[in-house]
């Protein structure tokens, strides 16, 4: 696959960030649900505290999920002052991307291992957080073979 076909691949599977609505609370600050996410909300007493709370809400329902192989439904975009873009924890969104993207291309963890050339209960480590902290090499091959592309960026 050439490098302009690997973009347009992690073009359309683009990142786990998902939606929050924040919504503010008379004298007891802010409350925070993620449309998306059934379950998944917080609180916080200002803008920033509730923005933080809802990072944490956001990593915690989806390592849940992701570690009891629970169907996570791609996000949506929300428009309104009321919505902020949440991107969970990295362990998260690693962990996420990499089982949307195998399902996206319809393979197994099975077929990926074979790939990589590792047992499907080492790769299985890569799509659940906490189980595994994936080198940059690792996590090139894994790109590779799903057709993805890893950047980094310094901050």
């Amino acid at each position: 696959m050439n490098d302009k076909r690997k973009l347009v691949a992690a073009d359309l599977f683009g990142t786990p960030t998902f939606f929050a609505r924040f919504v503010r609370q008379p004298d007891r600050g802010y409350v925070v649900d993620f449309p998306d996410l059934a379950g998944c909300l917080t609180e916080g007493e200002n803008i920033e505290k509730a923005t933080v709370a809802a990072k944490e809400a956001l990593s915690g329902w989806l390592y849940v999920a992701l570690k009891h192989g629970d169907e996570i439904p791609p996000p949506r975009v929300f428009n309104g002052r009321s919505y902020r873009p949440i991107l969970p924890d990295l362990d998260v969104s690693i962990a996420l991307t990499i089982l949307w993207a195998r399902r996206r291309r319809a393979l197994t963890q099975a077929q990926v291992a074979r790939a990589l050339g590792i047992s499907q209960q080492a790769y299985r480590k890569y799509e659940v957080p906490g189980q595994s902290n994936p080198t940059i090499g690792a996590l090139a091959r894994i790109a590779e073979v799903l057709g993805l592309v890893v950047s980094v960026k310094v901050a």
